[in-house]
């Protein structure tokens, strides 16, 4: 009997392995990794760390999914006290608010901003150019990339929007992400999905899962692009240093500190979530993007700046302390005159089908893996011969 098999255990590859299973067929998952999670695999205590900052969004279509299966779990919101020391960085100084403008251009609805356009030279003719930097700078966040003005203004309007929404769409699963993935797998394994770690698939193994049925690549890209020897799979990924931060506790330090004279994040977790550093500790990440042969040390150093306004006598304080660099791992971008839809197509053809954060669907951030192994799945079905119905839709799907 011919099975579905998915190369790669994220996000992407967990939902499109239920959506499969969910209409009675055969599901394999394969798994380079000892564990399943792609970017949302939660380091291994005391300090639960993903790699880089991650929020999971409550009006995106994640949210009502995982919901209707029983698999959200324990969510953490911001708690108010917590929202009033929400920073912003402005002229080099630390600011409780942000410009008037930025907030105005915030409200604009997405559908105002052209696709052909740049953010910036858009976002300047709205508020001025005060305000149109400040929220190119802002909505770094949402994006991992050293300039957000230059991309698409939809494309980047609709992400300032969301990451600016009242009250905040942002929420985190209690006991980092480790504990959503966990749920997911759990739901997998009773539907019957065949999950195998520590299985790296290479070309030559490809084309043997291929003659048992459908296949999807749920990977990131340019691993994509190398296992289907397939140049055409590119699009355009962010480059961000990461630093991660263990801090002994000390009342006053900030909760975020937004920069706004250029992109960059530092956000206290344990804010929302104290059971992700041993007590008397918190756990603080940075993201800061990096233009193309920036080296990794001019963020840290910005990063570390960010830290002296928000987190006084950080550097004594710290008990642990890790650095990194995502390099095209950080999600599609959109250049002006492109759409979420000229980005590599779900389906390859003759049974090959893409899933993951660059390929073309719609959503902010993991949404778009989220989207694309839902469709992945809805066609790998289809494929084997069962009808549209046979596939559990829910709202929010594309």
């Amino acid at each position: 009997m011919q099975r579905i098999h998915i190369v790669g255990g994220g996000l992407a590859g967990l939902t499109a392995a239920i959506t499969a299973a969910e209409s009675g067929v055969q599901v394999t998952l394969h798994e380079a990794h000892h564990t399943l999670g792609g970017r949302a695999r939660t380091s291994d205590g005391p300090y639960l760390t993903n790699e880089g900052p991650h929020a999971l969004y409550r009006r995106g279509p994640h949210w009502t999914w995982l919901e209707q299966r029983g698999l959200l779990g324990r969510m953490a919101s911001v708690p108010p006290l917590e929202a009033t020391r929400f920073l912003f960085r402005r002229d080099g100084a630390l600011r409780r608010t942000p410009p008037l403008a930025m907030l105005r251009l915030s409200r604009r609805n997405p559908r105002t901003a052209p696709v052909d356009a740049d953010f910036l030279s858009w976002a300047t003719a709205q508020v001025g150019e005060e305000g149109a930097r400040a929220a190119a700078h802002y909505v770094g966040v949402a994006l991992f990339h050293h300039d957000p003005g230059s991309l698409s203004a939809a494309f980047v309007q609709e992400r300032l929007r969301r990451a600016t929404a009242l009250p905040p769409e942002a929420h985190y699963p209690v006991g980092g992400w480790a504990q959503l993935v966990d749920r997911m797998a759990s739901r997998a394994w009773n539907l019957g999905v065949r999950i195998e770690t520590a299985t790296r698939v290479r070309p030559r193994e490809l084309v043997e899962l291929h003659r048992g049925g459908p296949v999807i690549v749920a990977t990131q890209l340019d691993s994509a692009r190398t296992l289907l020897d397939d140049p055409s799979l590119t699009w355009d990924s962010g480059r961000t240093a990461l630093l991660d931060l263990a801090l002994r506790t000390r009342r006053g330090d900030a909760f975020i500190v937004s920069d706004l004279d250029g992109p960059g994040w530092v956000e206290r977790f344990t804010a929302q979530d104290p059971t992700l550093a041993p007590a008397g500790e918190q756990l603080i990440q940075a993201q800061i993007p990096l233009a193309p042969g920036t080296p990794r040390a001019d963020a840290v150093r910005r990063a570390e700046d960010l830290l002296d306004l928000g987190f006084p006598g950080w550097r004594d304080r710290t008990t642990w302390r890790r650095e990194a660099l995502a390099s095209g791992r950080t999600g599609a971008l959109d250049r002006p005159g492109t759409t979420w839809r000229d980005r590599p197509a779900v389906d390859r053809g003759d049974g090959i089908l893409l899933a993951g954060d660059q390929v073309a669907a719609p959503g902010l951030l993991s949404e778009v893996a989220f989207n694309s192994g839902i469709e992945a799945a809805v066609l790998a079905v289809k494929l084997l011969g069962r009808t549209a119905e046979d596939v559990p839709r829910t709202a929010g799907t594309p």
